[in-house]
Parts: structure tokens; C-alpha cells; sequence
């Protein structure tokens, strides 16, 4: 009885911070600014600092994929795909959110064999969820984290709109001429007004109003499926590589590079594909610069030429070395890490 009593008082609780989030969008979006800031301030202040911070900062995203999914029930605006899917999507968001702190804390608890055997079954669980999700549910190009935060100022916006134009008379009637005018209350601002026919406001506005967790993925042919499954598969890859060669060899490093820019180059038609599909193949195409950042490149070129540079802004910029410095210290931190160059 206990049991079931601690049962709906934790179901109440629940409720009762859906509605709070749901009244208070600008609070929840503080909360989760505060833990980011919080997670910024806590890095290098003390031993395992760093595990801490990444923990806290892990609990922020997690806060933001929760707090957007109780504001997407509030607004009833489901993602364009089906249940499972989403929940598909749901795990491998949560996944990319907490692998970093997952390794740290694997390297405390087990070592680095421990580190290792993590780091392979969190590759082997993403690559299995998206292999899902691009053959079973064709997805298309997969984006990261695969759930994008809501765009909340776009979204409660619109909805906040809705709501005042709601009760309001939007035409007018003239007596005489029985003309339909459009009311002044009903009018919109004249650096938003649409001049011209109503045909092009609405294609206007509704590529103006594409949301990216409204669209929906873009079929992908041959070619792309094919440079999908490389991006996919290359972290996996890597890993098997690294396993075979070590990780002094550079080949680990060139056939990864390979994959990435074979899979880059594969996907040839950008002009049909969505914003948020656009947007991915930018992000890995600046992704390519951390090869710079990576072992053993980075160990054998990059390490000592990326130091000088930042203590070089240090000393004779004023204001730099307050982010060049921090930067200094945590750069080997940052190579230990294998979700943060690798992941």
C-alpha cells in the first residue's frame, strides 16, 4: 500500500511540474541556461572537476529534451513521425547527451579496459539505431542530436498570437457598399505586412514557418543511402581499426578521414534536400577540421604550433587569456576523451 501510495504522490509531482513548465516556458528555459552556466563554472575548480561539470551539463540537455517534449504535448504538435520512431530517436539523443560523462565515469569505476568495452557498445547501440532508422523508417540524413531542441520563440510565439487574434472581429463590412475589409485589429505591423497577392504570402510564409522538427526527412536514392550508411558506420569502423593497429598508427586516422570525406563527396544533390538536412552537411563538413585536433596528428603537428598560437593571444591580447588559458589546461583533457574528438 506504501508502494502504491509514493506511486501517485511521485505521478502528482509529475503533473504538477508539467503544468508549471507548460505556464512558464521562460522559467524552464532559465533552469536550463542556469545548469549550462553552472557546468561552465564547476570545470578546473577542483580534482574530477571535470567529470562533475560534464555531469551537469549531460543534466542540462536532458532537461531540454524533457522541457520540449511537455511544451510539444502543451502546443499538441507531435513530431512528423510514428511512435516508435520516436522513440528510436528519443534513445539515441539521450545517448549523444551523456556518452562523455558515461566514459569518464567508466574510466573512475573500471579503467582503461572498461573505458574501452563502454566506448564499443555505446558506438555499437548508435550505429544499430540508425541502421534502424535509415532502413526501416527511411529518415534520410540523420541530424545531431536527432531530436533539435524546439525553437521555442518561434513556436509559443505563433501560438501566443493565435490566442490574442482569437475572439477578435478579423473583418469589417462597409453598410453601403457591403465591401469586406480586413479589420485594423486584425492587422499586422507594417514591417511584417505581405503587400503583395495572397498566393505568394502563402508559399511565403510557409517556407518562412518550416520548422525543423516539423519537416520531414527527405527520400534518399541510391548514392545517398550509400553515403549515409558510410557516416554511420565510421565510428564503428574506427573503433575496429583502432583495435587492429593501435592507436600510435595513423591508419585508424586516414581511413576514417577517407570515410568522411567519401561520404561528404557522395552526396552530390543538396537542392533537395530540407534546411535541417542542409545544415547537417555543413556541420560535418566543418566537422572535418578536428582531424587537425586529433591523434596522432594532433600529438606529431598540431599540438605544439595550436599552444603557441593561444599563448601568443594570451600575453599580448588584453581579455584572451581569460578564455586562451582555461583553454591551455584543458586541451589535454579534452584529447584523453574519446566522444570528444571521436564521437
Amino acid at each position: 500500500m506504501s508502494a502504491e501510495v509514493c506511486r501517485e504522490k511521485l505521478m502528482l509531482l509529475c503533473r504538477r511540474y508539467q503544468d508549471y513548465v507548460t505556464r512558464n516556458p521562460s522559467a524552464a528555459a532559465h533552469l536550463e541556461s542556469s545548469v549550462r552556466t553552472l557546468s561552465y563554472l564547476i570545470a578546473g575548480r577542483f580534482s574530477d572537476s571535470h567529470a562533475l561539470s560534464e555531469l551537469v551539463y549531460s543534466a542540462s540537455n536532458l532537461l531540454v529534451l524533457l522541457h520540449d517534449g511537455i511544451l510539444q504535448k502543451r502546443m499538441r504538435r507531435a513530431l512528423p513521425v510514428s511512435l516508435s520512431q520516436q522513440r528510436a530517436m528519443t534513445w539515441l539523443t539521450v545517448l549523444e547527451y551523456i556518452e562523455v560523462f558515461t566514459e569518464m565515469g567508466a574510466t573512475k569505476l573500471w579503467g582503461e579496459a572498461g573505458r574501452w568495452v563502454v566506448i564499443f557498445l555505446i558506438q555499437l547501440t548508435k550505429a544499430i539505431l540508425k541502421f534502424f532508422l535509415l532502413f526501416w523508417y527511411k529518415s534520410g540524413i540523420q541530424t545531431s542530436p536527432p531530436i533539435i531542441p524546439l525553437e521555442r520563440e518561434t513556436h509559443l510565439g505563433a501560438e501566443d498570437t493565435v490566442d490574442e487574434t482569437e475572439g477578435k472581429e478579423s473583418s469589417y463590412i462597409g453598410k453601403r457598399s457591403n465591401r469586406v475589409i480586413r479589420s485594423l485589429n486584425n492587422t499586422s505591423s507594417s514591417h511584417v505586412r505581405w503587400w503583395g497577392l495572397p498566393q505568394q504570402y502563402n508559399n511565403a510564409n510557409r517556407n518562412h514557418t518550416e520548422l525543423p522538427d516539423q519537416q520531414v526527412s527527405t527520400p534518399l536514392g541510391t548514392q545517398e543511402t550509400v553515403a549515409e550508411s558510410l557516416y554511420i558506420a565510421r565510428p564503428f569502423l574506427h573503433l575496429l581499426s583502432l583495435a587492429a593497429c593501435g592507436q600510435k598508427s595513423w591508419k585508424p586516422w586516414i581511413f576514417s578521414a577517407v570515410l568522411d570525406v567519401t561520404s561528404l563527396s557522395l552526396m552530390s544533390d543538396t537542392k533537395t534536400l530540407n534546411r535541417t538536412e542542409r545544415a547537417e552537411l555543413k556541420r560535418r563538413a566543418f566537422l572535418l577540421l578536428y582531424y587537425l585536433l586529433r591523434s596522432p596528428f594532433y600529438d606529431r603537428y598540431s599540438e605544439t604550433r595550436i599552444i603557441f598560437l593561444l599563448r601568443l593571444l594570451a600575453d599580448y591580447i588584453p581579455g584572451v587569456g581569460l578564455v586562451a588559458r582555461p583553454l591551455i589546461d584543458y586541451l589535454p583533457v579534452w584529447q584523453k576523451v574519446y566522444f570528444y574528438n571521436w564521437g
